[in-house]
């Protein structure tokens, strides 16, 4: 008998937390993603489209999310030559990088509770690139603005080369000279998610 009062307990108390749990959906048009690669040369930065997302929050902390960035929308913002920002993002797009054509979609996951109550907090998830998914994790600043939050995360290292991206790495190339691209990129995030 007590038995069962604990695990009608049990079951009471999950029903509650499903019912009190809230969703929150990612306002593509206010957030934004800015990259930034390095070469020993120089530089390219631009940005990229946020496709859609949500995450559920119960009580003060997210508990489960996921949200899906269009790979098709790289854009090149610091290339003036109109032909050669089109031929780096036709690069970036080919089967050297991304290889939008047959991966089109990138998708990041939460794996961890997210604490809602600090100011700045860290995130951790799996981020999915060409079909290959790795860890990733990075801090983030939250702004609660109504019924909305707002997170802003300023470097977001990702190391291209795990998921199989080794065009013009001197980790697995040694005769590359100053052609060198790093292995590690940044992202700049601002989401915007409304209930």
């Amino acid at each position: 008998m007590k038995t069962k009062i604990i695990a009608l307990f049990l079951l009471s108390q999950l029903a509650i937390a499903a019912v009190s749990a809230q969703t929150y959906t990612a306002e593509v048009t206010k957030s934004t993603l800015n990259w930034k690669a390095e070469k020993i040369t120089g530089f390219h930065e631009g940005t990229i489209g946020l496709k859609s997302g949500s995450f559920k929050v119960a009580g003060d902390k997210i508990t489960s999310g996921s949200f899906v960035i269009n790979m098709t929308s790289i854009v090149n913002t610091d290339l003036t030559d109109a032909e050669y920002n089109k031929k780096l993002v036709g690069h970036l797009s080919s089967p050297d990088f991304f290889d939008v054509a047959k991966f089109p979609e990138a998708l990041f996951t939460i794996t961890k509770p997210v604490d809602l109550t600090k100011s700045v907090t860290e995130v951790h998830g799996n981020l999915t690139i060409k079909g290959i998914s790795k860890p990733l994790s990075f801090k983030t600043v939250i702004k609660k603005d109504g019924n909305s939050y707002v997170f802003n995360a300023n470097s977001i290292v990702v190391d291209r080369t795990v998921y199989n991206i080794k065009y013009g790495s001197g980790t697995f190339f040694s005769d590359l000279g100053d052609k060198v691209i790093y292995d590690e990129f940044t992202i700049k995030l601002k989401l915007v998610v409304v209930q």
